[in-house]
């Protein structure tokens, strides 16, 4: 693997921004990047510390672990940490240097010389701790571009029949109690229209389910009126805007998966959605990482570039272990080449 970016296409190029040091980042990275499994043109430009990342090959390559790829192959903006970490424990030094690492791969991607952004786990209360207050990389992101609007997009690919399995979050990273504020038609609407442009990247005529916000959808009031009082009618105009989307819902959150859980395992069912719209982060994220927690990619859609991201956290009870594993972060990077393959 040649070392130097400037000898490659930007088409070539993605880069990674490798996480919270005190975490599992730079270990899923370096077994991502030693899958043969990648696309052959894909050139990996690390943004992180050198020093770290060879210091986690020595020793996950100690402990027997392999493939592995050899930082001193790889191509690495080296931003050095200013001070010595302990594996494991999250600091406001870890938590500046993620935040430091993001912001400098993002200005590269802002500077168009990259094809995609992926970007390995950080940790909200390291930049919390750092001084940096924000929910988490997607609202980072946003600032940093002045987007107004970003959009956390979860899609995995079955292992057992190659369906794609699409969930995207209307709210993101906000307390429970702020989400029926938060929500309001405008913002479903905007949400059904990225969902249906991702899922008509793969089909023209996609279908989509809503889930309602309330236990039954509401049960016609009884749990609930944001459904009666203004998503049932905005779903119903969006429907008569968008006739070729076939749209469901507000569905039983509780049941609101099952068809895609059936098609996930490769059992025939009649009405399996292209893409579901969940109200809420854990509404939607419960189901797609019980499914798909080793294969979901977190995509940030709405930005002047993609982002792709693993589903899981830092780990940091299992740092130093060599057995974090790297699967959605592979499916991160393929992701990540994928999904920009027509752009």
């Amino acid at each position: 693997m040649a070392m130097p970016s400037e000898g490659f296409d930007a088409n070539q190029l993605i880069v990674i921004a490798i996480g919270d040091p005190a975490g599992i980042g730079m270990e899923v990275t370096l077994k991502a990047l030693a899958s043969p499994s990648l696309p052959s043109k894909l050139h990996p430009q690390l943004v992180g510390c050198r020093k770290s990342l060879e210091l986690t090959y020595a020793q996950l390559q100690a402990q027997g672990i392999s493939p592995l790829a050899n930082p001193k192959n790889l191509d690495i903006k080296d931003l050095p940490l200013q001070s010595t970490l302990q594996p494991g424990y999250p600091t406001a030094q870890s938590g500046a240097a993620s935040f430091l690492w993001l912001t400098k791969a993002t200005e590269l991607l802002l500077k168009g010389r990259a094809r995609a952004l992926v970007t390995a786990p950080i940790a909200k209360q390291a930049w919390h701790a750092a001084g940096h207050h924000y929910p988490g990389q997607t609202e980072r992101l946003k600032e940093l571009v002045g987007a107004d609007q970003a959009s956390m997009l979860f899609t995995a690919i079955s292992p057992h029949n190659g369906w794609r399995f699409n969930t995207l979050l209307a709210t993101t990273h906000i307390p429970l109690a702020a989400v029926p504020q938060v929500l309001t038609p405008e913002l479903v609407r905007a949400k059904l229209n990225v969902l249906k442009a991702f899922c008509q990247r793969f089909k023209t005529d996609p279908s989509i389910a809503v889930a309602g916000l309330n236990p039954h959808a509401g049960e016609q009031g009884q749990l609930g009126h944001e459904e009666l009082k203004w998503l049932i009618p905005m779903l119903k105009r969006w429907k008569t805007e968008h006739p070729e989307i076939q749209l469901d819902g507000p569905l039983p959150p509780d049941t609101c998966w099952l068809s895609a859980a059936k098609a996930w395992h490769g059992i025939p069912c009649a009405q399996t959605p292209d893409g579901i719209l969940a109200l809420y982060h854990d509404q939607g994220l419960i189901p797609m990482k019980l499914l798909a927690f080793d294969s979901a990619v977190n995509t940030t859609l709405g930005l002047p570039f993609l982002r792709t991201s693993p589903d899981h956290g830092t780990a940091f009870d299992i740092v130093g272990k060599g057995c974090a594993r790297p699967d959605s972060m592979l499916a991160a990077l393929k992701a990540a080449w994928e999904l920009t393959e027509s752009s």
